[in-house]
């Protein structure tokens, strides 16, 4: 069989942090402020930076969680870039720290000096559950003021946040009770929304309809093209690559650039290898895994569920279902 291995990457970025002033309905990594607060360490970042330039990438973007929680650390962490020769493409933001427009000028244009070129600034109605659109606006305009460029995600839903009062946060309810039922349906239409994490609790009741038995025959094959795609990869402060976007497998930094160990990483081998049938068997005989549901919308959704039940029984086989606080985080409901 074809082994695992990730010998090149092509795209990605670096994970300062999982909290976050934010527990976003389509959050891929499960992020919220109930996440333990703790950012990427300097030496981390080090090896994590210089091991994306020894398979061949030469610039990242920079994510969370909310990176400018921590705006010292986030200095520390371009200054890193800059010392191992990588471009910083842009650091993202919800925009949640912006207090008034000196103070936020007077950041950005601290970490302008030290490399921040432009400014992600997630634009959105799930980020407007928790942020008010005023201080979205504040940042792009201390942004310009400091000279940092705005790469706004995306422009296309500033029309639909106008139509509420931007001092204040407002719900996916009041979203839909302005737009239409069909609205988050919709968001999907203008929005790339990767169906993993928080998202899949989110879409479930609109998109979940298939029985887990109709997700395994219309799964046969491995993988391997999703988990060996490194065209939007991520190392995080953990010291751990996530294959693909599967937020919540991981295979450590310093195992990168040759083919994994089955051993060491048994999980990720029967995915690539056999997929999501294969995974389900492994489970099922192992763990005495039984599928719970049969409002599965694709075979991630089937996944997070068998790695979940995993996690909560005990299993010790190896690390590469991290960070565990990612699965915690993923039994909590978000109003």
């Amino acid at each position: 069989m074809a082994e695992f291995a990730i010998k090149n990457l092509k795209s990605g970025g670096l994970i300062t942090n999982y909290f976050c002033s934010s527990s976003c309905k389509h959050c891929l990594y499960n992020c919220s402020p109930q996440w333990e607060k703790r950012y990427i360490d300097t030496d981390t970042a080090e090896l994590n930076l210089k091991k994306i330039r020894e398979l061949g990438c030469w610039s990242v973007h920079i994510g969370g969680g909310e990176p400018l929680l921590r705006p010292a650390k986030l200095v520390t962490v371009l200054e890193v870039a800059a010392k191992v020769g990588l471009t910083v493409e842009y650091v993202e933001t919800n925009s949640s720290w912006f207090k008034d427009m000196d103070s936020a000028q007077k950041l950005l244009s601290e970490l302008r000096e030290k490399g921040l070129n432009t400014l992600l600034v997630s634009i959105s109605p799930f980020h407007n559950e928790q942020v008010p659109f005023a201080r979205v606006q504040g940042v792009i305009g201390a942004a310009r003021q400091a000279g940092v460029g705005i790469f706004p995600w995306i422009a296309d839903f500033e029309s639909d946040l106008s139509q509420f009062d931007p001092s204040l946060p407002h719900s996916l309810d009041e979203y839909r009770q302005t737009f239409g039922d069909n609205y988050l349906i919709q968001i999907m239409q203008r929005y790339w929304i990767h169906l993993g994490g928080r998202a899949l609790t989110t879409f479930r009741p609109l998109l979940g309809k298939k029985t887990w038995q109709q997700v395994l025959l219309e799964n046969p094959a491995g993988c391997a093209a999703e988990l060996a795609d490194t065209s939007h990869f991520h190392l995080d402060l953990f010291g751990n690559y996530i294959p693909g976007l599967c937020s919540g497998l991981a295979i450590s930094r310093d195992d990168l650039g040759a083919p994994l160990s089955a051993a060491k990483y048994p999980v990720s081998t029967v995915l690539f290898q056999k997929g999501i049938g294969g995974f389900f068997e492994f489970a099922k005989k192992n763990f005495a895994f039984t599928a719970k549901r049969n409002d599965y919308i694709n075979k991630c959704d089937l996944c997070n569920e068998i790695r979940t039940h995993l996690v909560f029984n005990d299993y010790n086989d190896s690390n590469e279902l991290e960070p565990k606080e990612f699965y915690v985080r993923g039994q909590v409901k978000i109003a």
